[in-house]
């Protein structure tokens, strides 16, 4: 048995006894071992009463309520991550796939969305996203924009709430790894088209994941913090034309 274990249980006998002790104290002053029953009975009566009350609704009140409190912390590194380099990589990646024109449209009208709508586009872009081509992007001017981020993204997977957001990390585990393929090529001169196939892969997934925490992101601001969804939808990364100052 181990030292918590022993502690808990000389701990649990030591009440036990100390309850006997005192019912013998009771019989000893009142001989009424007639009373002594009932409550002893109406109290073991009560016991999966009260672990209802204590286990089941209580806990679960309380559970919620630090959920809640988690998930306003993790929203918070996650605007962090956005604002610091989420949203430049939602930008990057955009210009850069065949249907651009056609999917900024279906962002133009986000500021009117119901609740409703930021999950159907979220799960849109789960199943309908555009294949993205490596040969397309400006793959030295990525790796500069990842060089410049790493710091930043390290001290973010150090995070351990995060775990409480599997989604989220899977978000940042395949923009690390892109971030590690980018970094460990030489040159992006004369990649062969089967390496260009592969980058282009981990850029979709990245797309991917990014847009699918993006819009519910933008759903969260929209809902608590509507003065922050104003300054994220006028520096939009689907709006070419994008201006931070109010007109």
């Amino acid at each position: 048995m181990s030292r918590k274990n022993r502690w808990q249980f000389v701990f649990g006998l030591g009440l036990l006894t100390l309850s006997i002790v005192l019912y013998g104290f009771h019989y000893l002053c009142f001989h009424d071992l007639h009373h002594i029953l009932i409550y002893l009975v109406g109290d073991i009566a009560f016991v999966p009463i009260e672990i209802l009350l204590v286990t089941l609704i209580i806990h679960e009140l309380l559970r919620s309520r630090e959920r809640r409190a988690l998930m306003q912390k993790l929203n918070m590194a996650i605007g962090v991550f956005f604002s610091e380099m989420g949203t430049g990589l939602i930008e990057r990646f955009h210009t850069s796939t065949p249907d651009a024109s056609a999917r900024a449209r279906l962002f133009d009208g986000m500021k009117e969305w119901s609740d409703g709508d930021f999950d159907r586009h979220a799960l849109d872009c789960r199943t309908q996203m555009s294949s993205l081509n490596a040969a397309t992007v400006d793959l030295p001017k990525l790796r500069d924009y990842f060089a410049a981020r790493r710091p930043f993204l390290l001290r973010l997977l150090e995070n351990p709430n995060l775990l409480e957001h599997e989604a989220f990390t899977e978000l940042l585990w395949a923009v690390f790894h892109l971030l590690e393929e980018i970094a460990c090529r030489p040159g992006f001169e004369s990649l062969p088209d089967t390496d260009l196939e592969h980058l282009s892969g981990d850029m979709h997934r990245v797309y991917s994941l990014l847009l699918a925490q993006w819009i519910p992101y933008m759903k969260h601001l929209k809902n608590d913090y509507p003065y922050l969804f104003s300054l994220a939808i006028r520096q939009s990364p689907f709006d070419p034309n994008a201006n931070p100052v109010v007109r």
